[in-house]
């Protein structure tokens, strides 16, 4: 009986965890969502807390119980967006011919176009970009490593973040051409370096 009870009432706690934790991701969303608004109506220097407040209809202790600065939670959309599309390959079993979701990333970025080009004109490009490497770089190392990359671990680890300087440095070159070529395209192109460049035990198939 006691065993019954115990397990009803963990049970509980789990489902009433479970809604604050939803409760707090729809917090955090709200307030990126306003954040990422008023991004594209002005600089980011221009932006106050009272006005991502007002745009959210969040309280301000709530903010300060999540956030330090509008900097923060910048930041903490950037780190959730780039964990997000940085395992997405992983998380759908996508084959290990593909290191990175380079097509899935430049698809977005075609459809948030002004969201960029504001946040470019902000100033914030250079910080989304080194937090972005950071996260591909986890991620191809770990997708390399499973593909059976014959490195030492240094090396791999070195490879990884160099393959996620390239994505970068690719995504630049791509809105700076005004994303002529189709984000399945600029996938390929990616890949072809990806492997012209490390070797394998075998060669993961498409």
């Amino acid at each position: 009986m006691s065993g019954n009870v115990d397990g009803a009432k963990g049970g509980q706690l789990k489902k009433a965890a479970a809604k604050v934790d939803r409760r707090i991701r729809r917090t955090r969303d709200t307030l990126g969502d306003a954040l990422i608004a008023l991004m594209q109506e002005k600089s980011f220097e221009e932006i106050t807390v009272q006005e991502v407040l007002d745009r959210a209809g969040v309280g301000r202790s709530t903010f300060y119980a999540h956030y330090r600065d509008k900097e923060d939670l910048f930041l903490s959309d950037v780190e959730d967006f780039m964990e997000m599309m940085s395992t997405l390959l992983t998380r759908n079993a996508v084959s290990l011919e593909r290191v990175a979701p380079v097509a899935e990333l430049f698809a977005h970025i075609t459809d948030v176009r002004e969201f960029y080009a504001a946040m470019v004109a902000s100033g914030k490009a250079k910080d989304v970009q080194e937090l972005g490497q950071g996260f591909f770089a986890r991620s191809i190392e770990e997708r390399l490593r499973m593909a059976g990359v014959e490195m030492e671990p240094a090396e791999l680890k070195a490879q990884a973040h160099a393959l996620a300087g390239a994505l970068f440095s690719l995504l630049d070159w791509w809105l700076d051409h005004r994303m002529t070529e189709s984000p399945e395209a600029m996938d390929a192109l990616f890949h072809r370096m990806v492997w012209s460049g490390v070797r394998v035990k075998h060669r993961p198939k498409p």
